[in-house]
C-alpha cells in the first residue's frame, strides 16, 4: 500500500488511495488463527465458521512478503497527495509503503509520521526557534546604503511689489536724511523712483534640473541595558514551552494508540468467542433436533435450543460489527484507507510492579507538564529582566558618509533615556513578579496532581493483574462444566438449556478474563503516561509472561 509523506518540519504520512487493500482482502487462502488453538475451538462440525473480522480471507504468502518500510531516499521527489480521511490535498508529500499488519512498535513509528497534530506542533517549535535565532543578532552593527535620484521643474510667479515699495521708501528716507547736511543742489532726481523703476512688480521664476546622491551609513547599539538578551530569553523560553506542549501531545497520542490498538485486540477476541459460541450452539441445536425427532427431549427443550441459537447469531453479528468499528478507530488514527490488523497480543505480567515511589520519581523528573511550568517561569523571569531595562539608557554609535566628489559625512554617539510615558515600569515589574509566583505555585500543584495520578494508576495496574489471575479459575471451571454438560446431553442426562447455560457461562468467563487483560494494559499505559515515559510501555510488553491469543500474526 502506498503512503504519501508530507515533508513539514517533521514528517506526515498519509496513504494514497488505491486498490492494494482490496486486492489483499480478496485473496483466497486463510490465516491460521492462534485464537482457535488457545480457546480450543471445535472444528468438527460441518457448519464450522472460519471467522475473520474483515469478512474476507488473507493470503499467507501476501502477509509474509509485506513488511513495513519506513526508509526513504535521501532526496525524495515531493508532490501533492490526498489525505485519505479528509480528502484534502497535502503539499510536499512523498510515497511510503506500510503493511496492514502492524505490531505495536511499528504502529508507534508510523504514528509519529502520520499525525498532523505532531507535525503542526513541530512547525510551531521550528517557528519559535527561528524567532529566537532572529533576535540573537539584533544588537549587531548594521550597515545601510542610501541612493536617491530626482528630477525637478519649478515655475513660480514671485510678487515683488512689496519689495519694490520697501526699497523706494528706504531710498527716499535715506536721501531726506542726507540732504539737510549738504549744500542745496538744484534739480536733483527722485532717487526712490529711479530705483523703483528698475524693480518689476513680479518675476516669473523657472528652473529645471535633476539631482543624484548616494551614501553609506552604519549604526551600532553598543549598550541596550540587556533588552536584547531578555527578548532572546523570552523567545527561547517560549520555544521550550512549545517543545513541552509537543511532548504532551505526543505522549497523549501514544496513549491513544495503545488504547485503540488493544481495544481492537479485545474486540477481535470477543468477536471470535461469539463466533465460537455460535458454532458450538449450532452443534447443540443439531443434536437437539435429532433427540427431539427420536423422542428423547420435549418440544420446549427443542425450542430453547433454537432460541439460544438465534441469540448467539445476533450476538456474533454485534461482536463482529464492534470489532470492525474498533479496527476503523485504529485505522483513522494511523490515517490509512484500509484496516490495520494488530499483531501484538493483549498481555499480563505476573511479576509485581516496582514500588510506587519509583514511578513517582520518574514523573517528577520526566513529565512534560512540569517542563511546561518551568518554561512559563523562565518567561516570567525574562520579562522581569526586560522590565528592569526601562530604567537604563540606550547607547548608539552612528555614522553616515555621502559618496560624492566632495562628500559630506557625519559620525557620533548618542544616549537616550525614557524619562516618562509609555508602559508603567513599576507596574510591569510587579506583573512579572506575580507571574513568577504563579509559576512556582503551579509547579507545586502539578507535582501534587502527578503524584496522585501515578499512585492511582499504579493501584489500577495491580488490581487488574489480580483480577486476571483470579478469573483463571472461573475459566477452568466453566470449561469443565461445559464439557460435562455436552457429554450429559449426548447421554440424555442433561437438557439443552443446561448446555446453553454452560456455554454462556464459559463465554462470560473467557470474555471477562480478556477484559481484565485489557484493563491491565490500559492501566499500565496510563501509568507510563503519568510518568512522562509512554514508550517504557514497550519494555513491559516484551517482558510479559502471559500473552493472550491473537487472530492476526505477521
Amino acid at each position: 500500500m502506498k503512503f504519501a509523506l508530507l515533508s513539514l518540519p517533521t514528517i506526515i504520512i498519509v496513504p494514497l488511495l488505491g486498490s492494494a487493500a482490496g486486492q489483499a482482502l480478496a485473496a483466497e487462502s486463510t490465516v491460521t488463527t492462534p485464537i482457535s488453538e488457545a480457546y480450543n475451538v471445535n472444528n468438527n462440525s460441518d457448519d464450522n465458521v472460519n471467522y475473520d473480522i474483515t469478512s474476507a480471507t488473507i493470503n499467507r504468502s501476501t502477509i509474509n512478503s509485506t513488511t513495513i518500510n519506513t526508509t526513504t531516499t535521501a532526496n525524495p521527489a515531493l508532490t501533492t497527495l490526498i489525505d485519505p480521511t479528509t480528502q484534502k490535498l497535502i503539499d510536499n508529500s512523498y510515497a511510503l509503503e506500510v503493511s496492514s499488519f502492524l505490531s505495536l512498535e511499528q504502529a508507534q513509528q508510523i504514528l509519529l509520521q502520520v499525525s498532523p497534530k505532531l507535525a503542526a506542533n513541530q512547525a510551531a517549535i521550528t517557528a519559535s526557534s527561528l524567532q529566537t535565532d532572529a533576535l540573537a543578532t539584533v544588537d549587531n552593527p548594521f550597515v545601510f546604503a542610501r541612493v536617491s535620484a530626482s528630477t525637478y521643474h519649478l515655475d513660480a510667479d514671485v510678487d515683488l511689489s512689496s519689495l519694490r515699495n520697501g526699497v523706494v521708501n528706504e531710498v527716499n528716507n535715506s536721501v531726506d536724511n542726507v540732504l539737510p547736511s549738504i549744500p542745496a543742489i538744484p534739480d536733483l532726481p527722485n532717487f526712490g523712483e529711479l530705483v523703483g523703476d528698475r524693480i518689476p512688480d513680479s518675476y516669473d521664476f523657472k528652473r529645471s534640473g535633476s539631482t543624484t546622491s548616494a551614501g553609506l551609513g552604519v549604526a551600532w547599539p553598543i549598550y541596550t541595558a540587556g533588552r536584547t538578551k531578555a527578548l532572546t530569553g523570552i523567545s527561547n523560553a517560549r520555544t521550550q514551552e512549545a517543545i513541552a506542549d509537543g511532548t504532551l501531545d505526543k505522549n497523549e497520542l501514544y496513549n491513544t494508540l495503545i488504547e485503540r490498538y488493544f481495544n481492537a485486540q479485545l474486540a477481535i477476541i470477543a468477536a471470535y468467542l461469539r463466533a465460537d459460541a455460535y458454532d458450538t450452539l449450532q452443534q447443540t441445536d443439531h443434536m437437539a433436533k435429532r433427540l427431539f425427532e427420536e423422542g428423547f427431549i420435549s418440544r420446549v427443550d427443542r425450542l430453547q435450543a433454537q432460541s439460544a441459537l438465534a441469540d448467539a447469531k445476533s450476538e456474533a453479528t454485534n461482536a463482529s460489527n464492534s470489532a470492525r468499528l474498533a479496527m476503523i478507530a485504529l485505522q483513522r488514527l494511523l490515517r490509512t484507507d484500509y484496516r490495520i490488523k494488530p499483531t501484538t497480543p493483549l498481555f499480563v505480567s505476573s511479576k509485581p510492579l516496582p514500588d510506587v515511589s519509583y514511578f513517582q520519581d520518574l514523573a517528577l523528573n520526566n513529565h512534560p507538564g512540569l517542563q511546561k511550568v518551568a518554561a512559563k517561569r523562565a518567561q516570567a523571569q525574562q520579562l522581569r529582566a526586560l522590565s528592569d531595562t526601562g530604567y537604563k539608557p540606550t547607547v548608539l554609535l552612528y555614522g553616515y558618509r555621502q559618496v560624492e566628489n566632495d562628500p559630506s559625512w557625519i559620525a557620533g554617539v548618542s544616549a537616550s533615556w525614557k524619562l516618562w510615558g509609555g508602559l508603567d515600569k513599576t507596574a510591569s515589574i510587579a506583573s512579572s513578579e506575580a507571574s513568577i509566583r504563579q509559576a512556582d505555585l503551579s509547579e507545586i500543584e502539578v507535582s501534587d496532581n502527578l503524584l496522585l495520578l501515578v499512585e492511582k494508576s499504579w493501584y489500577d495496574v495491580n488490581n487488574a493483574q489480580a483480577r486476571y489471575q483470579a478469573l483463571q479459575s472461573n475459566v477452568d471451571l466453566a470449561q469443565e462444566v461445559l464439557r460435562l454438560r455436552r457429554l450429559g446431553l449426548q447421554e440424555g442426562v442433561n437438557t439443552t438449556i443446561e448446555v446453553v447455560q454452560a456455554q454462556t457461562q464459559a463465554l462470560k468467563a473467557r470474555t471477562e478474563q480478556a477484559q481484565a487483560a485489557n484493563d491491565y494494559v490500559q492501566a499500565l499505559a496510563s501509568l507510563m503516561l503519568s510518568c512522562g515515559t509512554p514508550l517504557a510501555f514497550n519494555a513491559y510488553v516484551n517482558a510479559a509472561d502471559i500473552r493472550l491469543p491473537t487472530l492476526y500474526s505477521e
